[in-house]
């Protein structure tokens, strides 16, 4: 058995400009921020990014470190659409493709069986089709002849996510209510690095369906404590709606040099923490 802890350091080193990334969580949502915040202190850029897209998105597209996104969209959940990416996108910094969620699924579905596309019934009939001109569809060869769109693999070069909890040999396990396909962007990048809220012996009292990531499909695993904020890691904590509402309403630069510009993941902690005595 191999040990595979990294730092984040280390995991960004492992990474190259123009490559393929993959972001697991949802919206504001378990999202591997002390990840993505190591990849803003690198110089690795004009990436491809694939992405149920939150803060991760918006970080990196504020940045300028994105050449294509592909997303069925970018949410703050509690705040509807993400405003870093949206600011983005209206200058036209990076190219997008938007498809359905169920159509994303499926393409990590297919990227993960090493399959060129999977048939699927979402956007049949919707705007996904004209917006994606360069989505195909194909015939059923059985008896119903039915058409159903080819959704492309999703196939990445890298995958990061977050989960609660993980061994040293990359098994993860997830606490709170939905697994968010982390499991699919481990199995369908070329490497995948999986951050944790904490580092553990083994799971003897897991229930089977929250190991979800598996060893196998795992490259390096960071131990990060409050490596998800300001997102949500359930049941670990909630997603800290006070500063996510800061980092919406501050102009990016301003924010980038009070919280992003330290050295490392402790010195962005510290200045959260800073900022919230501020508040009381």
């Amino acid at each position: 058995m191999t040990d595979k802890t990294m730092t984040p350091e280390d995991v960004v080193g492992r990474l190259r400009s123009g490559m393929t990334l993959g972001i697991g969580g949802w919206g504001s949502r378990r999202k591997p921020m002390a990840l993505v915040r190591a990849l803003l202190r690198s110089g690795v850029t004009d990436l491809t990014v694939i992405s149920y897209g939150g803060p991760d998105v918006g970080l990196l597209a504020a940045a300028g470190r994105i050449r294509k996104l592909v997303a069925p969209f970018a949410t703050l959940d509690s705040i509807p659409l993400e405003p870093h990416f949206r600011a983005a996108r209206q200058r036209g910094a990076f190219e997008l493709t938007e498809v359905d969620e169920a159509m994303f699924m499926w393409g990590l579905r297919a990227a993960a069986h090493r399959l060129p596309f999977l048939p699927v019934r979402a956007g049949i009939g919707s705007d996904v089709m004209r917006v994606n001109p360069g989505l195909r569809t194909v015939t059923s060869p059985y008896e119903d002849e039915e058409t159903l769109v080819a959704m492309p693999a999703l196939r990445m070069d890298a995958a990061l996510v977050h989960v609660n909890r993980a061994d040293r040999l990359g098994n993860g396990r997830y606490l709170g209510p939905d697994p968010y396909f982390d499991d699919l962007f481990c199995e369908a990048a070329d490497t995948a690095y999986v951050s944790c809220e904490a580092l553990v012996d083994g799971f003897p009292a897991a229930a089977l369906q929250t190991l979800l990531v598996k060893r196998h499909t795992v490259t390096g695993v960071v131990e990060t404590p409050h490596g998800a904020h300001f997102t949500s890691c359930v049941p670990d904590y909630g997603r800290d709606e006070a500063f996510q509402k800061l980092y919406a309403t501050t102009p990016w630069p301003e924010f980038a040099a009070r919280f992003l510009s330290g050295p490392d993941e402790k010195s962005y902690r510290s200045a959260v923490g800073a900022w919230h005595e501020e508040q009381r």
